[in-house]
């Protein structure tokens, strides 16, 4: 890194507001996902990406080769909450523009963390699976947002990530892990939902509904597909009784076992931006 870099006014970048359409805000509405450009610098995105890749290599405890890994473990490296492990990536993950965006899209008047990871795509990764994100999470209300945070600009060929429009409010396939099976059923029944699969420009970020059913294809390209994301959540969103060994993983993990029916408000998640 740049011993010339002001990170002062990168900061200041990451907490600035940023103007949310009411375009936008009814594009996510209706279809469940949203694709905005000139969200953060390409300055923003080298300064914090060199921080956050330095963690997932030094984190990541998937050695395996490629060949003898699940179709999950082929799809990327996964580093869960490295706010807790650094204090820039920290300045990154709690950023107050791409939190009240988030909060601007569900119609809330603030979003507390769920918690953030990085997903690293590497060379020859394969396809990431149908799935919806809130089959892991035990939260009683459908106001949960994912930022997709691309750290480079993402070609078709690098696997960008892809939704199936407007399928936040169907039932299928919610009781389905992400595996060969989601795979195989929703690319099936997803049929009457169109597609929306296209590259990112470098500074484009993507928010998508926690019931929201997505997917993205292999790293064909030489380099490692580098994203960032962070889960946030309606800042009064409750806990709900663990519906699979997986929400009760993740309410143990990300939640601090919280009493059911609660709101999560455990140091473990807190509120990134209020009105």
């Amino acid at each position: 890194m740049s011993a010339t870099i002001d990170t002062t006014i990168l900061k200041e970048e990451l907490n600035t507001p940023y103007v949310v359409s009411p375009e936008a805000i009814s594009f996510y509405q209706e279809y469940g996902y949203v694709k905005l450009k000139n969200v953060l610098s390409a300055e923003v995105l080298a300064y914090y990406g060199d921080v956050i890749t330095d963690l997932v290599f030094k984190l990541n405890k998937l050695t395996k080769p490629m060949e003898e890994r699940t179709t999950y473990e082929r799809a990327f490296l996964q580093i869960m909450n490295l706010w807790r492990e650094d204090e820039t990536a920290k300045e990154f993950v709690f950023s107050k523009r791409l939190a009240q965006i988030a909060a601007d899209l569900m119609g809330v008047e603030g979003v507390r963390l769920y918690h953030d990871q990085a997903l690293y795509k590497e060379p020859s990764g394969g396809i990431t699976p149908w799935h919806a994100d809130q089959f892991y999470w035990p939260l009683a209300s459908p106001k949960t947002v994912t930022i997709w945070i691309p750290l480079q600009a993402t070609p078709m060929d690098m696997g960008p990530l892809a939704f199936a429009e407007k399928s936040q409010a169907v039932e299928i396939g919610r009781d389905v892990e992400i595996s060969d099976e989601s795979e195989a059923l929703m690319s099936q029944s997803l049929t009457q939902f169109n597609l929306n699969e296209t590259p990112f420009e470098l500074g484009e970020v993507s928010y998508h509904a926690g019931w929201l059913f997505h997917r993205a294809g292999a790293n064909l390209s030489t380099k490692p597909r580098k994203v960032m994301t962070m889960i946030y959540m309606d800042k009064d969103q409750r806990i709900i009784q663990p519906k699979n060994s997986f929400q009760k993983a993740d309410w143990e993990t990300w939640l601090a076992s919280s009493p059911v029916g609660s709101v999560p408000d455990s140091p473990l998640n807190p509120i990134l931006y209020s009105r």
